[in-house]
């Protein structure tokens, strides 16, 4: 395993995130999530694979998610040889002062801890003002149940002013980006990523294989998950006809590399500077696949290659207006 800084601080993460959405009771959020049983099996490989950056939400599988880690690790590893990340906002309140200092408790009792590493913010709050979040926020790094912070899908100029906030009020700025990134989207290479890499920001994005889309040269697949996600099938069936283009050149390099297509996909993230994709695994040996991919070493042209057929895509991660409450599942295909 390979690591590297997350943000300006001085935690370690490894290169390959545990995405925790595979993990929980089923049917709570997802119908395809492991059970506590299976959760660990899979936590277990990735620590004995040298993983140890862990993300996971308030919000999953009803909180369950954060259980099954927390019990997990608290088996198999000492805490501070982890990084976990969990993610606020899909709760009544949002990102208010007071809904922040709820969901920060609840989500240390579930995990088993009395301190997280890094808290995300899932979404922007469109009805709290940016400086009630932020400085709600760095009260939690003050006293030391957060270590830091980071933000999930948004608009570019929304992070940026977030961000700005902190600064002019002395506040802990973002270290982490946990965007919407991958081969089939790269909307965000417009605004959010450069000024990402202007901030020293770390990416952390989710969904890199495109809800597996790139890691078969089939657009849909025999599995329990591709049958039943309809968030997958919200973010990428639009654009079906023209992502397999892109799909049928990842195909084309993974034979040329003699590795597999998550392994070109995951290639091509660290090419363009990502610190830690997470990948959401439900068996063991899709991140033993995960971790192989460092050995993947794309070219200047493989990467034009795989980028080539891109064509711009409709918005799907950042949010015009705050979902009804109650309401985890965006994108969902009804």
């Amino acid at each position: 395993m390979q690591y590297t800084k997350l943000g300006h601080t001085d935690i370690e993460i490894s290169k390959v995130c545990v995405g925790c959405m595979s993990f929980g009771k089923a049917g709570t959020m997802h119908d395809w999530t492991l059970d506590e049983a299976e959760s660990e099996k899979v936590i277990r490989h990735a620590l004995n694979l040298g993983i140890n950056f862990f993300d996971t939400a308030n919000g999953y599988s009803a909180g369950t998610s954060e259980e099954y880690l927390g019990r997990a690790l608290k088996r198999n590893v000492p805490r501070d040889k982890v990084v976990i990340a969990s993610k606020v906002y899909f709760n009544p309140g949002r990102l208010s002062r007071a809904a922040i200092l709820r969901e920060i408790d609840g989500t240390l009792q579930r995990l088993g801890t009395d301190y997280l590493d890094l808290y995300i913010i899932h979404r922007f709050d469109y009805e709290t003002p940016i400086e009630e979040t932020m400085e709600t926020l760095h009260e939690l790094v003050k006293a030391g149940k957060v270590r830091a912070l980071g933000a999930s899908a948004m608009y570019g100029y929304q992070f940026y002013n977030m961000q700005l906030a902190a600064k002019e009020h002395g506040w802990t700025p973002f270290s982490a980006m946990e965007n919407h990134y991958n081969l089939l989207y790269r909307e965000d290479e417009r605004e959010l990523i450069p000024i990402c890499r202007q901030m020293g920001v770390s990416l952390m994005p989710y969904s890199p294989l495109a809800a597996g889309h790139l890691t078969r040269p089939t657009w849909d697949a025999d599995t329990l998950r591709s049958k039943t996600d309809r968030v997958a099938r919200g973010k990428y069936d639009r654009m079906e006809q023209e992502d397999l283009h892109i799909v049928a050149r990842v195909a084309e390099l993974a034979e040329k590399h003699n590795c597999k297509m998550s392994q070109i996909a995951l290639a091509w993230q660290w090419a363009k500077g990502v610190a830690s994709p997470i990948v959401g695994a439900t068996k063991a040996r899709y991140l033993d696949d995960a971790a192989g991919a460092l050995d993947v070493h794309l070219s200047a042209e493989d990467v034009a290659a795989l980028e080539e057929c891109y064509v711009p895509h409709p918005i799907v991660g950042a949010i015009n207006a705050n979902p009804p409450q109650g309401v985890m599942l965006l994108d969902e295909k009804k």
